[in-house]
């Protein structure tokens, strides 16, 4: 019985996710707030110093046909700063769908002031998502729904995003759109077919706004707020709320929440100047809690360029 569940409420996200209901058509990870290139172009070059980071999600542990995503994302800085570049590689399957995404990114960064502490970075993204549903392979209650007959295999998608971001030494606040344009004309036939009578496209445009600041607690311990909030038309619109302490200036210990899925446990550690690893997990607040034991995500972070990276002035964000 409980195998039937899975199986059910897999095929029921699936329906939702070609119904552009699934709210991870974009990267959907817990420690964004430490790459802040994960959700928005404008966010490539802010640091002084090239910094790589790779992390794996497993969503909803235990439970079949569960997300899973694996990201790669580099950026850095040239032209003395003023202009930023990056790249994320991107692999994400949920149920019988499976995307594998490669984005390039890049920023103009604007001086606010003569020391360069209040700055203003406008970026744009393309790149293109390759996409395959193995719809002959979903269990589905009418086996001869015209919907699911045809699977779709290896589909290139073209996409452009963009983003603005305002930072400075203790704040920032961004605002970006990921997806403004995606040539999907094939998915969209297939969204169609669900939603007779409908102009949708297969991936909707989601709109973030993130916004955080530091708070120095003692000599030892800052406290650094953070919110983000994701809207698209087609979903409710949600907010994570975020609280992390940085203490000693080695370990950043946190927690989220996100508004009607999971509470969100953070730890990331400052191995030395240069190398990061960081650990989330999720509880899922949902039914799905019945069928998981929750969520895993797993990053490591590497900054080059040693000489410009010193511990008394450490990474927020």
């Amino acid at each position: 019985m409980m195998k039937e569940m899975r199986k059910i409420i897999i095929t029921i996200s699936l329906i939702l996710g070609v119904g552009l209901l699934s709210a991870q058509q974009e990267i959907q990870v817990s420690q964004y707030m430490f790459n802040g290139l994960f959700l928005n172009p404008a966010y490539a070059g802010t640091h002084k110093y090239w910094e790589a980071t790779a992390l794996h999600r497993s969503q909803w542990v235990k439970f079949d046909g569960a997300p899973t995503t694996q990201i790669l994302a580099i950026d850095g800085p040239l032209m003395d700063e003023k202009i930023g570049l990056g790249a994320i590689v991107n692999h994400d399957k949920i149920g019988d769908t499976e995307q594998f995404e490669f984005i390039a990114n890049a920023a103009y960064h604007l001086d606010l002031d003569s020391e360069k502490k209040n700055r203003l970075s406008f970026g744009l993204r393309a790149g293109f998502t390759n996409y395959t549903a193995r719809l002959d392979e979903t269990f589905v209650f009418d086996e001869n729904d015209p919907v699911f007959s045809q699977s779709v295999s290896n589909k290139f998608v073209p996409k452009i995003g963009a983003g603005v971001y305002f930072y400075s030494e203790k704040f920032y606040a961004g605002l970006s759109v990921p997806t403004l344009y995606a040539g999907d004309d094939v998915l969209s036939i297939k969204a169609d077919s669900v939603f007779r009578g409908t102009d949708k496209t297969y991936f909707e445009k989601h709109y973030f706004f993130n916004t955080g600041y530091v708070f120095n607690l003692s000599e030892n311990v800052i406290l650094k707020p953070s919110v983000l909030v994701k809207y698209t038309p087609a979903a409710p619109l949600t907010v994570d709320v975020n609280a992390n302490f940085l203490i000693y200036e080695k370990v950043w210990i946190g927690a989220s929440y996100r508004t009607g899925d999971a509470i969100v446990g953070i730890v990331e550690v400052n191995i030395s100047p240069q190398i990061r690893v960081g650990y989330a997990y999720d509880l899922t607040l949902t039914d799905i809690s019945n069928y998981s034991s929750g969520s895993h995500e797993i990053m490591l972070g590497y900054n080059f360029g040693k000489e410009v990276i010193k511990m008394k002035s450490p990474r927020y964000f």
